[in-house]
């Protein structure tokens, strides 16, 4: 392997990896309670939709101009639309009657509580899903910057693991609420950031030399479109049930501010001819 490659696999195993010390944070304190579950899914959501339509569909509009950006972008939110008819989704809805309500009062609170839990955990999947695929361009960009010399590439890495602990909470902490596993919790949030290092790998050995730039920036813009979808679909519904429909969207802005801000400092992190 040579050794740029070497060296940026170090340098995006750095950012990949901050997702971990996120999960850390969720890991070793209280398993926290609905309200404050929400909060975090409408903060997942702000940082989700940021990277979505600021990130993702800018830069794919900007490159392949407004018509092709919005085509991919809106493809990529049917293709999801489609995939999701088939993706069974668990309902917070009681499914016993009054009278068995009565006879059975804790065995109904607990089939609720069991149907919170697997909505929660498929939540935290798809947010681990939206969040590995952003990585992808972030391990490319550092592969890009690493080429530029060490302290562009360590700088760059630096700046995304600031950026990447939150996403990790936003990762571990349902599924530690759903799973009651600190273990599978840790794992889901780390497997997510090591979509870094994996697009290292891509940008430098799977991709031809010869594919069309368009063609990327067009796949990545579909990716926010699937983002987009995933966040209003899925995330936002749950942060509005469990934190309530103002502090939801107070939590969502929040995100989205959060998000912007470390988007802007990475970008200043980069050299002029390369972009996230």
């Amino acid at each position: 392997m040579d050794s740029e490659v070497l060296v940026a696999l170090s340098l995006s195993m750095v950012g990949g990896l901050s997702t971990s010390l996120g999960a850390l944070f969720v890991i070793l304190t209280k398993a926290p309670n609905l309200k404050m579950l929400g909060l975090l899914q409408g903060f997942a959501a702000g940082l989700m939709l940021s990277i979505s339509f600021f990130d993702l569909a800018h830069n794919a509009i900007n490159s392949i101009g407004f018509l092709k950006g919005n085509i991919w972008f809106f493809g990529g939110v049917i293709f999801f639309a489609i995939i999701a008819n088939f993706i069974p989704e668990p309902s917070l809805a009681p499914t016993i009657d009054a009278k068995n309500k009565k006879k059975k009062g804790d065995e109904g609170g607990k089939d609720i509580m069991k149907k919170h839990r697997r909505q929660v955990l498929f939540s935290g999947i798809i947010t681990a899903v939206g969040i590995s695929l952003h990585n992808f361009p972030e391990g490319m960009a550092v592969f890009l910057g690493s080429l530029k010399g060490l302290r562009v590439g360590l700088n760059l890495a630096l700046a995304i693991a600031l950026h990447n602990i939150p996403e990790g909470v936003a990762v571990a902490l349902p599924v530690y609420f759903a799973t009651q596993s600190k273990w599978q919790a840790f794992k889901l949030a780390t497997v997510s950031g090591l979509a870094e290092p994996l697009g290292v790998i891509i940008v430098a050995y799977l991709f031809p030399s010869s594919l069309d730039p368009e063609i990327l920036e067009g796949l990545l813009g579909s990716v926010g479109g699937v983002m987009a979808f995933l966040t209003l679909h899925e995330m936002l519904p749950l942060a509005f049930d469990y934190a309530g429909q103002k502090q939801a969207v107070k939590a969502v802005f929040f995100g989205m501010a959060f998000m912007s801000a470390s988007l802007y400092f990475l970008e200043i992190s980069l050299p002029s001819d390369v972009g996230l």
